[in-house]
């Protein structure tokens, strides 16, 4: 009696812990909710101070874009294409990668050919950096030539409209055009901006979202929640691609973003064109810049050559780096196993700039101003 009774016993407490532990299981039905950082950029609508805005109005508009999209009450599928590996390198720059101070307010032009009109696509507590390898112009998959740059960024951040203006592509398709899941951008957003340059509307591009928050037409301010960042697309890491076109929206009209980002306040941006000896550009040549006075450098290839780059109509230029606080500098090339060097000063909010011509060495003077006879190059 007492053995059935001990058994009795241990049956009843085996049916006690598990109706406990069964309480305590997490609602899986239940989704958590994302809770976005309360500080970001505050919207900033550009004024007419560089006096060369094409403001959006059915009047003023010189070009309309015809697109072959879906309907926007579409839902696109949460399902996501295989994507190719893309192998981000381990961080070489010694910079001031964990602290940036705020941005200048946009648009900034201090000078009558700079135009840094569009703010960080990042909340002023994100530290984005351009991946090095992953420049504009830079080289990979199969020579494919880099139209934007990659900003590695975890995986949810929230990505900012970069500027004011309406929204004309969200979801799979942006390479082509049309509804495509295996899309190399995967989830993207492209904003036409309400304000142009020499006549020209400026696009800027966002892709490989997890997330997006945005719909065709919908009208957005900078600094307004337009997805989340992922690894949609032909990436293995979580990064944000970030492209700037100007005058058409397509693949093929892309500019150097590091040459329209407003930079950090006492920041600045340095552009060059770096040759050989005839004047020939030079395709993937490794640039240095060293600070003087400590160890921090920064490394940057020149541009791969492809359809889909293009060289400031002024800069004529074939390698940038923004992410510079302004002082003394030393620019290193190792052109023919001879290395050549050149003392620079990056100012705050500017575009600093210099030529290498192989043999013949550096030169850090502006370029000409263009005269009547300048004829900036053609959009292919």
């Amino acid at each position: 009696m007492i053995y059935r009774v001990r058994i009795s016993l241990r049956i009843a407490l085996c049916i006690a812990v598990l109706a406990v532990g069964v309480a305590c299981q997490p609602d899986l039905d239940t989704p958590t909710p994302y809770s976005i950082p309360s500080t970001s950029i505050p919207a900033i609508t550009p004024t007419n101070t560089a006096n060369r805005f094409l403001v959006e109005r059915t009047d003023h508009i010189q070009e309309e874009v015809t697109f072959n999209n879906l309907d926007s009450d579409y839902v696109l599928p949460e399902t996501t294409a295989e994507p190719e590996p893309i192998s981000f390198p381990a961080p070489q720059v010694v910079s001031l990668s964990t602290w940036r101070p705020a941005l200048y307010p946009a648009p900034l032009a201090l000078t009558t050919y700079d135009h840094f009109y569009l703010s960080s696509p990042f909340s002023a507590n994100d530290v984005p950096w351009p991946v090095e390898d992953y420049r504009y112009g830079g080289s990979f998959f199969e020579d494919v030539v880099h139209s934007g740059m990659d900003i590695k960024i975890p995986e949810g951040t929230p990505v900012l409209a970069a500027g004011p203006g309406k929204v004309i592509w969200a979801g799979y398709g942006l390479l082509s055009g049309r509804f495509d899941i295996d899309d190399p951008y995967g989830k993207a957003v492209m904003i036409r901006h309400n304000f142009g340059f020499q006549g020209s509307h400026i696009y800027s591009v966002y892709a490989h979202l997890d997330r997006v928050d945005v719909f065709r037409d919908q009208h957005v301010e900078t600094g307004e929640v337009i997805g989340l960042s992922g690894e949609t697309g032909k990436t293995s890491g979580p990064h944000l691609h970030f492209e700037v076109r100007l005058k058409k929206d397509d693949f093929f009209s892309t500019r150097n973003p590091e040459l329209w980002l407003v930079p950090p306040q006492g920041w600045g941006v340095l552009a060059g064109r770096v040759m050989n000896t005839g004047g020939r550009k030079l395709e993937g040549q490794l640039v240095t810049v060293r600070t003087k006075g400590d160890e921090r450098f920064w490394r940057a290839f020149s541009y791969h050559g492809g359809k889909n780059i293009n060289s400031d109509p002024y800069y004529q230029e074939n390698l940038v780096i923004s992410d510079l606080p302004a002082g003394q500098y030393e620019i290193e090339i190792n052109y023919l196993s001879k290395i050549y060097t050149l003392d620079i000063e990056i100012r705050p909010g500017m575009v600093s700039y210099f030529s290498f011509r192989g043999r013949s060495g550096y030169t850090s003077e502006s370029p000409p101003l263009p005269g009547s006879d300048f004829e900036p190059p053609q959009f292919p």
